[in-house]
């Protein structure tokens, strides 16, 4: 592109643009967001045109309603942290100016309050994804800190020398790096599955690998950088036939879709907070109450146990037993007002609502020349997560981010999305990625593929 100069980062915290009154008042009258219709478009007043669950949504996130380096902020990063609504802030504000208290340690109304609304918090997340039980969940700092547990509770526990752990080469580091550690300490075998030719992980390699052999299989639900889903419920059946137990990394499907633990059927699942419209700095694990019960602690300390002598402890029950210190009472609060503000909108319309931008994305960043998307080609047996990771050829990935944020105001990922074996096997070091969550339109993938077109032509016209 002609006349263009291209600014250097400065990787400085961006103030945002600050939001008038009137320019609130404008913004609540053009976003105005009811109780949501059974379709995915509702009319907002009777001369205005449909909207979508999008821009219905938008109006609860004043982040999004701001400039960034002279354009209208295009916040396509989701994947990697999702924004915050009002309700979910408020609830989060609302703890530590009204009742900050510690929990289960106090009588007076303080600690009372803030018991309760901690403990209704851990119900309100048993109940978004159907646990049979609110003591099957486990609040943790993340998802990380979830599969950690299990992997040095029950994996230092269970696994013995020449036991089989089941991987893919498409998880997570924070699925893979525990495990490793555990095998090292075990002499358990780490065993990884790779992609068929849809670049999705072959399932029919997974269900020939698992054996007596195998004693667990640690899977990602969908796919933070092939955009792809697991059968899960298929994998569970395969797994328990052979006595093996079933963790399910499902921090890209709680956000985005039902999930239910009781049809799944896995052992354990985690997710985490920060990526389902809820505060960073706490996640959660879910596990069968057998198995919890028979784990030892994790960590030592208060909240954890029952009795403490000198010569020994006696512990908690579950969900306590993992619980030790004082935890992230208000980030738990403000969690369990984003799964509120999620069941309200309904997880059925999101997920629907989401395949529709997938489905848009995929098609509008194929037409750009010389785009390499990774993942399944979308079809009606095949449904996407919405993200795309991409390469464009003879361009570094970092900086077409670093361009798209600095001349367009559009916000991708750049790197290795924590997932480095997953980029070795498809023979790149690194791609983009662009993905969304229910606030974010087709508006917004425009221009989105504008700004990518407009960063391809300026860095071609070097060579």
């Amino acid at each position: 592109m002609e006349g263009v100069a291209m600014k250097l980062p400065s990787f400085k915290s961006l103030a945002p643009t600050a939001i008038s009154v009137a320019s609130t008042f404008s913004i609540r009258r053009s976003f105005s967001f009811a109780r949501p219709s059974s379709s995915l478009s509702a009319t907002i007043t009777a001369d205005s045109e449909p909207v979508s669950l999008g821009h219905r949504a938008r109006k609860d996130f004043r982040i999004l309603h701001q400039e960034v380096n002279g354009s209208k902020l295009v916040y396509l990063d989701s994947a990697a942290t999702s924004q915050k609504p009002a309700a979910v802030l408020e609830a989060l504000q609302n703890y530590y100016e009204f009742y900050n208290s510690n929990v289960h340690r106090g009588i007076h109304y303080l600690s009372a309050k803030a018991t309760d609304e901690f403990e209704l918090a851990r119900k309100k997340v048993a109940r978004f994804i159907n646990a049979s039980d609110c003591r099957e969940i486990v609040f943790t700092r993340n998802a990380t800190e979830a599969i950690n547990l299990v992997a040095y509770s029950w994996g230092l526990s269970n696994l013995k020398p020449g036991d089989e752990v089941i991987l893919t080469v498409a998880e997570h580091h924070s699925c893979i790096v525990p495990w490793q550690i555990v095998s090292q300490k075990t002499g358990a075998v780490l065993k990884f599955v790779t992609l068929n030719e849809d670049e999705v992980p072959d399932i029919d390699m997974l269900r020939e690998m698992i054996s007596e052999k195998t004693k667990l299989v640690a899977v990602h639900h969908v796919s933070n950088v092939l955009a792809s889903s697991l059968p899960v419920e298929e994998i569970v059946v395969w797994a328990h036939d052979v006595g093996a137990k079933v963790l399910v990394d499902a921090c890209q499907s709680v956000p985005h879709m039902v999930v239910d633990v009781q049809k799944l059927n896995a052992d354990f699942l985690v997710a985490s907070s920060h990526k389902m419209c809820g505060p960073t700095g706490i996640g959660f694990l879910y596990g069968k109450s057998d198995l919890l019960l028979a784990m030892p602690p994790f960590l030592g300390g208060g909240e954890m146990i029952s009795d403490v002598f000198l010569d020994h402890s006696t512990y908690a029950e579950p969900p306590s037993r993992f619980e030790a210190g004082t935890p992230a009472i208000g980030e738990a609060i403000a969690l369990g007002a984003a799964c509120d503000y999620l069941s309200d909108i309904g997880m059925p319309k999101i997920h629907e609502y989401e395949v529709e931008l997938a489905n848009y994305l995929y098609e509008k960043l194929s037409s750009v020349p010389d785009v390499r998307i990774y993942g399944p080609r979308p079809s009606e047996s095949v449904r996407r997560a919405a993200l795309c990771s991409f390469n464009v050829e003879g361009l570094h990935p970092t900086d077409l981010a670093t361009f798209l944020d600095q001349q367009h105001g559009v916000a991708i990922r750049s790197g290795h999305h924590c997932a480095q074996p997953l980029h070795r096997y498809l023979g790149v070091n690194a791609s983009a990625r662009a993905s969304l969550y229910f606030y974010n339109t087709k508006e917004d993938v425009d221009s989105f593929i504008v700004a990518l077109a407009d960063t391809v032509s300026f860095f071609n016209s070097f060579k």
